[in-house]
């Protein structure tokens, strides 16, 4: 049984108000709270924009919206919830339009004030201290950003020392909805609240790690911000690395607070220097293709420009420590690729003396697969006789754990979660400044070092790029075939 505890009404200040990430996640997330009585009655939600709409406007438009995004919601509880929604129109550089949202918040208040900065990077700044300067920065608000922040570590100082000028830092969540997913929190306890686990989870044990985010869409109308960023800013940067961090991060004193987020920052101080980009990083973009059956344009079509931008990056990691030295972390992502799957794998070393060397079948090291998307679940991977007389036959099984038939009912969204982790104060699943700018640092040389080069074609509807095959072949291994999900 799920159960939620109840929060304090909360005052939900979206910029960006109309855009994608609010109709499609923001949005859908808050009205599934509300419904299920974990926000109480007296919580509102005010969009802004630049859009010329008045509450009622506001309110068509997302009616018109959440049918597609929040299925199996009954039009009464999207009415319930649209009656909650109201809409400033404001143009953030024109300071004379910033006086109707604060009158509006000032109407009632509630204990609790989230900003949700919707909105590129570039207006962060800006947009705190305009609220600051129109009394609405209380010591009970929240400001949450969302990716990417900045397009190096320059830029990321920079926009962390604008926004901290105003919000304190443990008023700023800085936001992976990835960090979010069930399965991601499910990472923790596999490793920690299982004894079984935490003895084996070092170099002794441990062959190698993989990451894989892998997207089966293309760019579609992201393509300004993608040509301008790729996927080495997009993905690497963030998702991936908080990933390798969660995996690889020494066991903290409790999953609470700092604790979770000071381990995480270790582990990316301890990221090896990428020296040999050579042969750690393959680099690719995708040409047109079929995916699902259907044909699929190539990325310099999507943007309608000749471009270098890399739709695709897989590289060899290591963390630089007593636990994890000589172990590579295999980390790749891209667009169009042959199926939406993001998982990780941690392989263990073979057995060190072949017991049954005249079995027929196939022996393989024991896998534990972390899936994280589409469907949520952890497998381990082992070894077993196949029934029968005469010989022995082996084959590998998995030990299967599928989040909604075990728990009976799907995953929430990260979002839902990640919202409700804001109104708590709870930054464990959020990033701390340090972070980034570790993060930053560690990626950036590699950005500028692969800078002149042309990504290597790679058929949509595929896997990537041959040579990313050869990446990890030349280790003597290969990327999951996961034969049996």
């Amino acid at each position: 049984m799920n159960v939620t505890a109840p929060l304090e009404a909360t005052d939900f200040v979206i910029f960006g108000g109309t855009g994608d990430l609010a109709l499609r996640k923001l949005l859908p997330a808050l009205l599934l709270r509300l419904r299920d009585g974990q926000l109480p009655t007296r919580t509102r939600v005010v969009a802004v924009s630049r859009a010329g709409l008045d509450d009622a406007g506001y309110r068509d438009k997302v009616r018109g919206a959440l049918p597609e995004f929040v299925p199996g919601v009954t039009s009464g509880e999207i009415d319930d919830f649209a009656a909650r929604l109201e809409h400033v129109c404001l143009d953030v550089d024109e300071p004379d339009d910033w006086h109707p949202l604060g009158d509006r918040l000032r109407e009632r208040a509630n204990p609790v004030r989230v900003f949700y900065l919707a909105v590129g990077p570039a207006l962060f700044g800006t947009i705190c201290h305009r609220l600051d300067e129109i009394g609405l920065v209380q010591p009970s608000s929240r400001v949450v950003l969302e990716k990417p922040l900045g397009h190096d570590l320059a830029s990321a100082r920079e926009i962390n020392d604008s926004v901290g000028e105003v919000f304190a830092e443990s008023q700023i969540f800085r936001i992976d909805h990835y960090l979010g997913k069930e399965s991601v929190q499910n990472l923790l306890v596999t490793r920690f609240a299982n004894s079984v686990f935490e003895p084996l989870w070092h170099a002794t044990a441990i062959d190698h790690v993989q990451i894989t985010v892998a997207e089966s869409v293309g760019v579609g109308s992201r393509g300004g911000y993608y040509d301008s960023a790729g996927a080495m800013r997009d993905m690497l940067q963030n998702h991936l690395l908080q990933l390798l961090c969660l995996v690889a991060m020494e066991p903290p004193t409790q999953v609470a607070g700092e604790s979770v987020r000071d381990e995480k920052l270790k582990v990316l101080q301890a990221l090896t220097p990428l020296e040999d980009l050579d042969g750690a990083c393959v680099l690719g973009q995708y040409t047109a293709g079929l995916v699902d059956g259907a044909a699929a344009p190539s990325y310099v079509e999507e943007v309608e420009a000749p471009s270098r931008t890399e739709t695709f990056v897989a590289l060899r990691a290591e963390v630089r420590n007593w636990r994890w030295a000589g172990v590579p972390f295999y980390l790749r992502t891209g667009k169009r690729m042959r199926e939406r799957c993001s998982e990780i794998v941690v392989a263990f070393k073979p057995t060190p003396h072949p017991m049954f060397p005249g079995s027929e079948g196939t022996q393989e090291p024991n896998r534990l697969v972390m899936r994280l998307q589409p469907d949520e679940s952890v497998r381990l991977h082992l070894v077993a006789k196949e029934p029968g007389p005469g010989g022995i036959r082996v084959r590998p099984v998995s030990l299967d754990l599928n989040f909604s038939q075990a728990f009976g009912a799907p995953s929430p969204d990260a979002y839902e979660r990640l919202l409700m982790d804001v109104v708590r104060g709870n930054t464990t699943l959020f990033m701390r400044r340090d972070e980034i700018e570790a993060a930053w640092r560690w990626v950036e040389p590699i950005i500028r070092g692969v800078g002149a080069r042309r990504p290597r074609p790679y058929a949509a509807g595929t896997d990537g790029p041959a040579a990313a095959d050869l990446l990890i072949e030349r280790d003597g291994r290969s990327w999951n075939e996961d034969v049996t999900r």
